[in-house]
């Protein structure tokens, strides 16, 4: 016996439904366009598996901005962070890859404007006092002209994408405190360079916030994995020497990605 004409149509409706219903739980929406704008600390270096046509900017597929987007899929993915990037670097030649449509922005920068390389090397192969003095006139950089150039950066950010969600992300501290590991530079010279990354920190941070953007916290990720620590997510001394001073692949897997997670 055929079932009723009104019965197949209700049973058919209710499957419709179904199977809209699963497919809507099922589908899950692109994640938001996603651009990766700074440094070498954005860009990779000393995370090993670089992508071949980046050059000198030494792109890593095991960069925190690569994982985010293999895990999150977003709707376009542009990588653009280049190691020795300074401000202006990243306010001439970076910005045009953010519009309107760019959900999520990501971006380290203001340590190469303060001489870090430089100020790291200075204490490595120098006296403490050449050292503090070396720090002492990067600490004044950071204190009096770096926020400026940060906000030329964040207004840049605002401007080009108006809809983003942006996170700051900051830098780890260099050395481990106090450690008897780190033979040839004293306690002096290592805590003067945490001091300074922490005053870098906290410089990034306040400019941020002011701009209304997140601020991603790596140092406290790092903890108990900076140089001399015995479990070290940075490169001391290296060849590349280009590495030096630079998250490995884990320091941007467990340091720099779950930093990001924390704020996206």
């Amino acid at each position: 016996m055929r079932p009723p004409k009104s019965l197949t149509a209700l049973s058919a409706l209710v499957l419709t439904f179904l199977m809209a219903l699963l497919g809507t739980g099922s589908a899950q929406a692109a994640a938001p366009a996603y651009v990766a704008l700074g440094d070498s600390y954005s860009s990779g270096n000393g995370a090993g598996n670089y992508i071949d046509s980046s050059g000198d900017c030494h792109r890593s597929n095991s960069a925190y901005p690569a994982l985010y987007a293999a895990a999150n899929g977003p709707s376009s993915f542009s990588f653009v962070a280049c190691s020795g990037a300074v401000t202006s670097d990243v306010t001439n030649s970076q910005l045009g890859a953010l519009n309107s449509s760019t959900g999520l922005v990501t971006v380290t920068i203001g340590g190469n404007d303060a001489g870090f390389a430089d100020a790291m090397t200075t204490c490595v192969t120098s006296s403490d006092s050449t050292c503090l003095n070396r720090i002492a006139t990067a600490r004044s950089f950071i204190s009096s002209t770096l926020p400026g150039r940060l906000d030329s950066v964040y207004n840049g950010i605002n401007s080009r994408a108006p809809n983003a969600h942006v996170v700051v992300l900051g830098y780890p501290r260099m050395y481990i405190e106090p450690s008897p590991w780190c033979l040839g530079l004293s306690q002096t010279k290592r805590e003067a360079i945490n001091d300074a990354s922490d005053l870098l920190n906290s410089v990034i941070s306040s400019r941020a916030g002011a701009h209304g953007f997140a601020f991603g916290d790596v140092a406290s990720q790092f903890n108990g994995h900076e140089l001399c620590s015995g479990d070290d997510w940075l490169h001391d001394l290296a060849l590349p020497i280009w590495e030096a001073y630079h998250p490995t692949a884990v320091g941007h897997s467990s340091g720099y990605l779950p930093a990001l997670n924390a704020r996206d």
